[in-house]
């Protein structure tokens, strides 16, 4: 059985546990093969497979595929150490694997409060820089980040913000609002 958690159903693979969790007391041969995955709407997973395929971290998967036999999603503070290791290059891959999805939050990002911006919620982003990037996208809307970094001045990587703001929705439970990841 497959949950149904996102509508994209492919992930980045953060780690792989041929033989399952190292708090599971089964004998080696009664654990199955587990893999730790980021999937592309940022839900961190723990995925059960149908065989031992070797995988290795970067790889990606189809959550709908004969490979994949249950997902479950877990909490940051379920990860191993490798998988969170792995994490900052996964959501990068992500990121890069979708450009145009990130550079339109900054061209979409509305008002979260009469005081507060979904925009203020990126590291490094206070209000010259959100009212930058406000200023500018009237002129036009961005068609990527090497334009967003062009046209804002003091923006400098705006990829990168977004890439922080993702590892902080991911590592932080307790977050009051969240744009990328539940």
């Amino acid at each position: 059985m497959t949950d149904e958690h996102d509508s994209s159903r492919e992930a980045v693979v953060l780690d792989y546990l041929p033989f399952g969790r190292p708090d599971d007391d089964r004998p080696r041969e009664q654990k199955p093969t587990l893999v730790h995955a980021l999937s592309e709407s940022f839900d961190l997973l723990e995925c059960t497979l149908t065989d031992d395929k070797v995988l290795e971290a970067g790889d990606r998967i189809d959550l709908d595929g004969e490979l994949v036999e249950t997902t479950r999603e877990i909490a940051y503070g379920d990860l191993t150490s490798n998988a969170g290791e792995s994490l900052r290059a996964a959501v990068e891959s992500v990121v890069d694997a979708d450009e145009r999805r990130f550079v339109d939050f900054y061209n979409d990002a509305q008002p979260i409060t009469t005081r507060l911006h979904s925009l203020d919620l990126l590291p490094g982003i206070g209000k010259k820089l959100r009212n930058n990037v406000l200023d500018e996208r009237k002129r036009g809307p961005f068609e990527s980040f090497a334009e967003v970094k062009e046209r804002v001045a003091g923006l400098h990587n705006p990829r990168e913000v977004i890439v922080e703001r993702v590892m902080e929705e991911l590592r932080e439970e307790e977050l009051k609002y969240r744009s990328f990841a539940r």
